[in-house]
Parts: structure tokens; sequence; C-alpha cells
């Protein structure tokens, strides 16, 4: 299995630190507003990542943060009047409830920014100690230049970023031994929330956090750390220079980066009204339409986002599913349902399967090659469609049936349709609870909603009598 590695700018072997186990940690979001599809994108492609070291046979510790101390957080909670933690707690809530209609499943530990300051105030005064850095009036400074090899993951050279006027400043660029050097530790403002340190009460510096949170939950060097391209620098460059000048090795030994997403082939922007949150998607469509069109594309390749994109995503996805659902109805109809097992020719025919699985598992051994891996189910679904007949046995068809859904999900794509109720049988249902409530069967009306919301059904009780909507 190889990856590409920003840092060697290579595809290189796989092999963890310890041999069955992974350690990952991808940066997660900034919490002020709902999620937008930009933030959707590195969430599916390392929560594929992972599924499929964990269908590899791999024990993996995910760890992916929410950033909820941040000058946005601060902006919308004195915009709204409310404390920063109301915005951040709001919107944490907000982005697992989208995580999971992408079926994005939750990390081995969500750290929180704000929870970890005890560790921050510890690495940063390390980082003193060993020289790395400096207080100024309550800020605390980086010495960038002090760590010899800045720049090797973003292959940028200090002298060049100086010399292009481009600077790594935060504040108070007067304070500082060089233009360059970024900020640990700073001072609190009226009204920002704030934590005790030796320098001064404020709040800690962005790339601080992901440093102190990865060392903490995955140890000193980790084997994945992944996030979006836009991250490489200054975040990743610098989360670097701190945990390996405090701990003394090397930080993480691969660098995962998924490229942008573009919208009509211009960048999301609220000013070009072409900005996207992922709730917005969900009412158009299916979100594990989104989620396979994140998967269509290689993770490193740019993305470009459109609703012809997102329609052919719709469509492909329903191709899948449709296959799926024919093997389900053929499972229960086929001519030999008793048969335990398969005949010698359906065996025979079932390595034709496994060798699409095969060319799965070759593409996503290939740095996680999604594009090609959903190729592969699609030749595996063309199969089974023209193959599969209702004189199999059942035991073939479940085989078939089995090796699709399999592979699907580790992608995180959900392909087994439950059968929906029809409207006339919602509306009977509920003129049956209301019967039972009149009668103070409430048992049995409180049965009926539990049924109902099962099938993805949810009830609303208002003046004008009970309405109801599909999830």
């Amino acid at each position: 299995m190889k990856v590409y590695n920003t840092l060697s700018k290579r595809k290189e072997e796989f092999v963890p630190l310890v041999p069955g186990k992974v350690s990952m940690y991808v940066c997660g979001p900034t919490v002020y507003n709902l999620i937008h599809i930009g933030n959707a994108r590195p969430m599916i492609v390392f929560d594929t990542a992972r599924r499929y070291l964990e269908y590899k046979g791999y024990e993996v510790n995910y760890v992916s943060n929410f950033t909820d101390v941040d000058d946005k957080i601060i902006a919308k909670a004195n915009e709204e009047g409310v404390t920063a933690q109301e915005i951040s707690e709001r919107y944490i809530a907000e982005c697992k409830k989208d995580m999971a209609a992408m079926n994005v499943r939750p990390a081995t530990t969500h750290p929180l920014a704000t929870q970890e300051i005890d560790g921050m105030v510890e690495m940063i005064g390390t980082l003193i100690e060993k020289g790395y850095a400096y207080n100024v009036d309550g800020t605390v400074y980086f010495r960038t230049r002090k760590f010899r090899e800045y720049g090797k993951l973003s292959h940028k050279n200090l002298d060049d970023l100086r010399s292009g006027s481009r600077s790594l400043l935060v504040s108070g660029e007067d304070q500082k031994e060089d233009p360059l050097d970024f900020v640990l530790w700073k001072p609190k403002k009226e009204g920002e929330p704030s934590w005790p340190s030796p320098w001064s009460d404020g709040r800690p510096g962005w790339h601080i956090e992901c440093s102190v949170m990865s060392k903490k939950y995955l140890g000193e060097e980790i084997d994945i750390h992944a996030g979006g391209e836009d991250l490489i620098f200054p975040h990743h460059e610098n989360e670097i220079a701190q945990s390996e000048c405090c701990n003394g090795r090397p930080f993480a030994k691969y660098w995962l980066h998924n490229a942008f997403l573009n919208i009509d082939n211009r960048k999301m922007s609220k000013s070009l009204g072409n900005f996207f949150t992922v709730r917005d998607i969900s009412e158009k469509y299916d979100l594990q339409v989104l989620r396979f069109f994140m998967l269509s594309a290689h993770y490193r390749s740019p993305l470009n986002f459109s609703a012809e994109l997102m329609d052919a995503a719709k469509n492909g996805l329903e191709r899948i599913r449709n296959a799926v659902s024919n093997l389900a109805y053929l499972k229960e109809n086929c001519q030999d349902a008793s048969a335990d097992a398969m005949t010698a020719a359906e065996q025979e025919t079932l390595t034709d399967v496994k060798a699409f699985a095969a060319k799965f598992e070759a593409a996503m051994d290939d740095d996680f090659n999604t594009a090609d891996a959903i190729a592969a189910v699609f030749e595996l679904v063309k199969y089974a469609n023209s193959t599969v007949t209702s004189e199999n046995t059942q035991a073939f068809v479940q085989a078939v049936y089995d090796e699709i859904v399999s592979l699907c999900d580790i992608l995180g794509l959900i392909v087994e349709v439950k059968e929906e109720l029809l409207d006339a049988d919602i509306e009977a249902l509920i003129e049956e609870r209301q019967a039972a409530r009149r009668a103070k069967n409430f048992a049995r009306a409180d049965e009926i909603r539990s049924q109902l919301a099962e099938q993805g059904i949810t009830l609303l009780d208002t003046r004008e009598g009970v309405k109801w909507k599909r999830a």
C-alpha cells in the first residue's frame, strides 16, 4: 500500500510506526457557523482512508479536533450578544449532525482546543526553556529561524518568504525579533475569553493547539497527519516546528493533503454568491450523493462542484442502489431458495466477482484512489446485472450482494435502500395514532410515532392538525 507524502513529494510504502496500529490526526473545523462543502471534502476523504485502513486490519486511532476558540468565533459571539462557548457548542452540535448525514464516522477522539489549554501552556513553556520561543510583554513568539528545517513540508525557503514580504505575523510585528516569527500565546483583549499563563491572561495561537492535541491523544510521533492543502503553510509547517523542537523527534511520518474544491470552476466565496453549506446541499440532495461526488475524484485532484456533476453523482449512486435492490429481490425470489450451497459453476463465477474486489483494493492501495475504486464497483454492478438471475441459488445471489455492499461500505456509501412507506400508508398510520390518542391508548400512539420515526418520518403536532415530513 502506497500513500503520497507531501513531505517527500512522492508516493511511499505505508509502514506504520507500530505494526498493526495507525495513529492519524486530521485538522477539524473552526466552529463559528455551519460547515461548508469545502470543510466536507477532508472529512469525507480521510474518513474513507480510515475505513480502508480498518478494512486492511489496522487498529486506527483517529483524532480530529474542533477549534473552539478563534477570532471568528469571538466576532460571531459579539454579534449575537452571547458567549464564545455558546457559539462553539451550538456549531459543534450542528457539525456532528452534518457529519452523521454524510456517514462520516465519529473520530476516536474529538478534542476541543479550550479543554487542552494546560497542555499548550506546558508546551510553550518547554519551547521557551529550550530557546525556541520568547516572551514580549505577554505575547510569546516562536523563533522560526532557530528551527533549521523550517519549510521542509511546504518546500518554502525562509529568505524567499522574507524578501517576498510573506509574514507569519499574527500581531505586533515591531515586537518580534524576526518578521517571520509566529505567535504561540497572545494577551487577551477586552471582551475576549482568556486563560491564565505565566506570560499573561490570554489565549493560544492557532498552530500550538493541534501540536498539543496530537501529542496528548496520539503521542509525540504519529503515522499520518492530514488536512486540506490550504493548511500546508503556515499551519502544518508551524506544527512541525513547534512539535519537533519541543519533543526532539519527528512529528508525523506521512503528510496527506486533499486539493481544493471549486464551485463552477471558481473559488467558493460569499462575495461571489457561490458559498454553500452542507445543510444547503441537503435541501436538494441526499448527502450520500455529496459523499459519492467527493469520492468520484482522487483526493489530491482539484474538484469542481456544479449542479450537473451532482446530478451525475446522483445517477451513479442510484445505479448502484438499483443493482443492490435487484439482487435483494432475486435473493428472496430465486427458484432455488432452499439451496444452502452454490453450484460448482457459481463458485467458478464467483472468482470473477472476487477479481473486481481485487481491482477495488488495488485502487485503494494506490494512495486511496477512490475514483478508480468506484470504477471497479461499477464494473461489478454491470457484471451482477448481466450475470445474476432468478435461476441462481440464494447463496450465490447473497455472495454477490454482500460483495457490492461491503465495497461500498468501505467508501462509506449506504446502498441498501429500505422500502419507503407510501404517503397513503403514512396518512393511515397517523389517523390510527389520532384514534389511539382519543381512546387514551397512549402506548399505541407512541408506538406508531416510533414506527414512523424508524422510517425517517417526523411528525409535527400543530394547531391545524398533524403534519409530517420525510427526513
